[in-house]
């Protein structure tokens, strides 16, 4: 029983740590917030215009890619570092993680990481619209104003 003390310790404190963190917020925070309090602050500056609309989900599959890779240069350092000594499992291990992360980065590419222009569809889409033909499309030099002669 004297082994798990230092957990029961550290339970209680992390216990009495919430509780007080719950009262003291109840205690200081206001009971009604007024409108100035509830504003976004930004280096003193009112904000003038709405907030802008989320980011498109490729900033964030390329911020993973960043991650992925950061990932990959932090254990392959060490690798590099003690290579000769690990020897065939060291090779195999380091295959193996090798292939997680180009994995990975072939997710992330399917599902359009790089991708930064119009969607493909959309594209595809504005091509083939049936409203659109060659009458409405394309203008004969010379013709402003008059009308077309088939």
């Amino acid at each position: 029983m004297g082994q798990y003390l230092p957990l029961v310790v550290i339970g209680a404190l992390a216990a009495l740590f919430g509780i007080i963190n719950v009262t003291m917020s109840r205690l200081v925070n206001p009971p009604k917030p007024n409108l100035q309090q509830g504003a976004p602050y930004e280096s003193g500056i009112t904000p003038v215009k709405p907030t802008p609309d989320r980011f498109p989900v490729q900033f964030y599959l390329v911020a993973m890619i960043f991650v992925v890779f950061d990932i990959e240069i932090i254990f392959l350092y060490p690798y590099a570092a003690t290579f000769r000594g690990l020897s065939l499992f060291g090779l195999v291990a380091i295959g193996i993680f090798g292939f997680a992360v180009f994995e990975s980065f072939v997710y992330l590419i399917s599902k359009g990481a790089l991708d930064w222009g119009p969607r493909k569809d959309q594209l595809r889409s504005a091509a083939t619209d049936p409203a659109r033909t060659s009458l409405s499309t394309i203008r004969r030099v010379g013709t402003e104003g008059r009308e077309e002669v088939a």
